[in-house]
């Protein structure tokens, strides 16, 4: 089997589920109880909200977990919005965001704030000249993500932040499900962002299992209440176990990030090349200012879920946009805010890798492919 989807999902480090296992079973206690039991899982769950801190420079108070990336989005783009809606409704959000983002500022708009989109180049990165003619006094919220999950375009987040720095009254937040564990975090995190977004399962964590990075001073209306966990500002029972194991994930990740990467961009670079000697291939991602671990290409005048399973049948999986839009049967979004006609976005399918891929994949993987092109010939 050659998994070739890690953006959608990552396969759990095996340290990571021993960790999870021996919490679950050892550290069983509610955190919020004032018992011994209550006590040594509240140690617990703080000595890895500071770990989690630590990796990425952080104070541990600036660190709210939650149940993925979905919720912190969600949580953010709502919370900012209510919180300071006395000062203004206009946000701004990147014209290729993920639907928890770009969803969640749609559903804004039947609150009474006004949603602009920042459009993108060719290459779908943010405009930077239209998004600083963009804001204006009563903008309150800019969201982008670091990493684009459907081609891999890593977005200009310092450059955003030296905009800002002219507009201290608007929040910055930022999507970093894609970039923690494969960019620098401060490339996704510089000073001036004020809010950000995270995904254990995104880096060999286990899927249920998130965080915020919520700035020192930042206030958020909540989205969940109840218990006043999390300092009131997330209430529901913390998923200890896949907190712990979150935290060992991460800490894992971080530390073999550089010798992933290298060969990650070994695996990306050998993959262009090939596909670039197909007549019929269009190759929507790059080297150059992209994520190492997404490539997205498609064959032309064939439709992205024919590839997919076309590849499947040999055990090879992949996807066509990002996992949350495939089912839906929609093209990638962010080919279309590029520009890109929609049927030639429908031809798109995404490979992702991670630390488990090999070159001796890649080489399986091209023969393949090479079948699997020749047969397609009458259909182009």
């Amino acid at each position: 089997m050659i998994y070739f989807d890690n953006a959608a999902t990552t396969r759990p480090y095996p340290e990571v589920l021993a960790t999870y296992t021996e919490i679950a079973s050892k550290i069983w206690g509610n955190p919020s109880s004032l018992h011994r039991l209550g006590n040594q899982a509240h140690r617990f769950l703080e000595a890895s909200r500071k770990q989690v801190a630590d990796l990425l420079g952080k104070d541990p108070q600036e660190i709210v977990f939650t149940s993925g990336g979905t919720e912190a989005d969600n949580w953010i783009i709502k919370g900012v919005a209510f919180e300071k809606q006395n000062f203004g409704r206009h946000i701004l959000i990147s014209a290729v965001e993920h639907p928890a983002v770009a969803e969640s500022a749609q559903w804004l708009v039947g609150q009474g704030f006004e949603v602009e989109q920042i459009p993108v180049d060719k290459t779908g990165q943010v405009d930077l000249e239209r998004f600083a003619a963009q804001i204006r006094p009563d903008t309150i919220l800019v969201s982008v993500m670091a990493v684009n999950n459907e081609i891999g375009r890593i977005q200009p987040i310092p450059e955003m932040a030296r905009i800002l720095e002219a507009w201290p009254k608007v929040s910055l937040h930022v999507d970093a499900v894609q970039a923690l564990g494969k960019l620098d975090v401060s490339l996704f995190l510089p000073e001036r962002v004020d809010f950000a977004s995270f995904s254990a399962h995104k880096f060999h964590g286990l899927r249920g299992a998130g965080f915020a990075y919520l700035k020192k001073g930042k206030r958020l209306s909540p989205l969940l209440t109840g218990g006043g966990q999390e300092g009131e500002r997330r209430s529901t029972t913390e998923n200890l176990a896949g907190i712990g194991a979150m935290a060992k994930a991460l800490r894992l990740s971080m530390e073999e990030r550089e010798f992933v990467q290298e060969r990650l961009a070994a695996i990306k670079s050998s993959l262009l090349q090939e596909l670039a000697k197909y007549e019929d291939v269009e190759l929507f991602s790059d080297l150059d200012g992209h994520s190492d671990n997404i490539l997205t290409f498609g064959i032309k005048g064939v439709r992205g879920e024919v590839l997919l399973h076309a590849l499947e049948a040999y055990d090879i999986f992949v996807s066509t946009t990002s996992a949350c839009s495939a089912k839906a049967g929609k093209p990638a979004g962010t080919l279309i805010a590029m520009g890109i006609p929609g049927n030639r976005a429908s031809s798109a399918v995404r490979l992702s890798f991670s630390r488990e891929n090999t070159m001796a994949q890649v080489e399986q993987f091209l023969t393949t492919f090479k079948l699997i092109y020749q047969q397609t010939r009458k259909v182009r």
